[in-house]
């Protein structure tokens, strides 16, 4: 088992940033891939980025790439996401998941353990 506990959401202007963190406890933080998703009202969960174990590959969602980056500290059991440029489209309930597996996925199926979520509002 794997818990994960988000923080750093907020209001925020458009343009401006957040950072997004995800503390996980419980098992052994580098053998997940880590991923972020987040949900707006009235939307599916739509996936945002992936990093593998070791941080050596990251994937975006296009309507965040350049301006989104997810990154993993794996002595601190954290994942994050730096969201820059922010639009009021990327209002959401902002989401973090575990994967035990070595390969990453933009599926939200594949994931095993959801964060509780937290909201990211960006006021035009």
């Amino acid at each position: 088992q794997v818990q994960l506990v988000e923080s750093g959401g907020g209001l925020v202007q458009a343009g401006g940033s957040l950072r997004l963190s995800c503390a996980a406890s419980g098992r052994t933080f580098s053998n997940y891939v880590m991923a972020w998703f987040r949900q707006a009202p009235g939307k599916e969960r739509e996936f945002v980025a992936h990093i593998n174990l070791s941080s050596s590959s990251t994937y975006y969602a296009d309507s965040v790439k350049g301006r989104f980056t997810i990154s993993r500290d794996n002595a601190k059991n954290t994942v994050y996401l730096q969201m820059n440029s922010l639009k009021p489209e990327d209002t959401a309930v902002y989401y973090c998941a575990a994967r035990e597996f070595r390969y990453s996925s933009s599926r939200s199926y594949d994931y095993n353990y959801w964060g509780q979520g937290t909201q990211v509002t960006v006021s035009s």
